[in-house]
């Protein structure tokens, strides 16, 4: 068999062709894919939606509370706003304020470590500006803060992180406590420098100036509860109060067998093979002593005996187990 594929005469029509310009015989390039890149991602900024969904409300509420509480401290109108928030690495953040900068260190009882208040350098001088009777307009004096400046400082931080406290009532109760104060960037340790942070970027916008406050809290002090902040739970939590009340209507109408046991005794096979009519057992409870009330055989209540009406009757006078968790008899509800 020969191992040409194409005919002598097939071949001499192809060159023909060639010499002639019939056949295109450049090759076209072969079409590039779209360009990569390496992403590193300890140190991109990572903004984590679904994992802290529900922070989004508690920003919400705390600027809607900030805002009313500095147009009243500061007698003057002052916008409150959620700028950001995002991950990044803590070294990056620390690095980016000029000194002095004020910063607030403080804590998030149950939550373990610390978090930060960072207010910007011309807010500062603004906003002390306003709380001695001035307009508050911008200006950055080259020097460190007074003490006078600092104390005024300190209050101002302590009514934000007032009002931070509040916002996270519904979702995760918390005790803030304020611990101490740093004008300079090289004293403040939270975390390591390339632990994680949440930043949270608020603007304060007055008449006259503008400037913005910043809450860093660790990954690390989150990750405990991360699980209720994410939008699985809060479907979860929102499905549960959906089916509550119907769940309580439904089981109004449910029925359940009560039981008052007047009393219990221990007895022999051989004694109770030897029963006959008019034979007394004792019960190891006299008709002064209180019975116990089970309810689907678990003990709830306590009573006395009696007759109502010609009806024996037990008058219900404590709760045994309010809690509804284990009992000593080994019931369980």
């Amino acid at each position: 068999m020969s191992d040409q594929i194409l005919s002598q005469e097939e071949i001499d029509a192809l060159l023909g062709a060639m010499a002639k310009g019939e056949v295109n015989i450049e090759t076209e390039p072969a079409p590039q894919g779209p360009k990569i890149e390496p992403y590193d991602l300890t140190s991109q900024r990572i903004i984590m939606r679904d994992e802290f969904f529900a922070l989004g409300e508690v920003y919400d509420k705390f600027t809607g509370t900030l805002q009313s509480s500095l147009s009243a401290t500061l007698q003057r109108s002052i916008d409150v706003a959620l700028v950001s928030t995002e991950m990044v690495k803590y070294g990056d953040f620390i690095k980016a304020f000029p000194n002095p900068t004020s910063y607030n260190i403080f804590s998030m009882e149950p939550l373990i470590g610390s978090a930060l208040l960072a207010i910007e350098t011309d807010l500062v001088f603004s906003l002390i500006d306003c709380m001695f009777g001035g307009d508050g307009k911008p200006m950055t004096p080259n020097r460190d803060f007074s003490m006078i400046e600092l104390r005024m400082m300190h209050r101002f931080s302590m009514e934000v992180l007032s009002n931070f406290e509040k916002a996270w009532e519904f979702l995760f109760p918390v005790k803030i406590s304020y611990k101490k104060s740093e004008t300079k960037s090289e004293f403040v340790h939270i975390v390591n420098s390339n632990d994680l942070v949440m930043v949270i970027v608020i603007s304060l916008h007055g008449k006259e100036f503008s400037g913005n406050i910043y809450l860093c809290i660790s990954y690390l002090m989150l990750e405990p509860i991360k699980e209720r902040l994410s939008t699985k739970y809060l479907r979860e939590k929102d499905m549960a109060y959906a089916w509550k009340p119907q769940l309580e209507h439904l089981l109004s109408d449910t029925f359940v067998m009560a039981i008052a046991e007047l009393g219990k005794t221990v007895q022999s096979v051989r004694d109770l093979l030897e029963l006959r009519v008019s034979d007394v057992i004792r019960l190891n409870a006299s008709p002064e002593d209180m019975i116990t009330i089970s309810i689907g055989n678990v003990p709830k209540y306590n009573g006395f005996p009696g007759v109502v009406k010609g009806n024996r009757a037990v008058e219900v006078t404590t709760l045994i187990n309010p809690k509804g968790d284990q009992h000593d008899s080994g019931y369980s509800q």
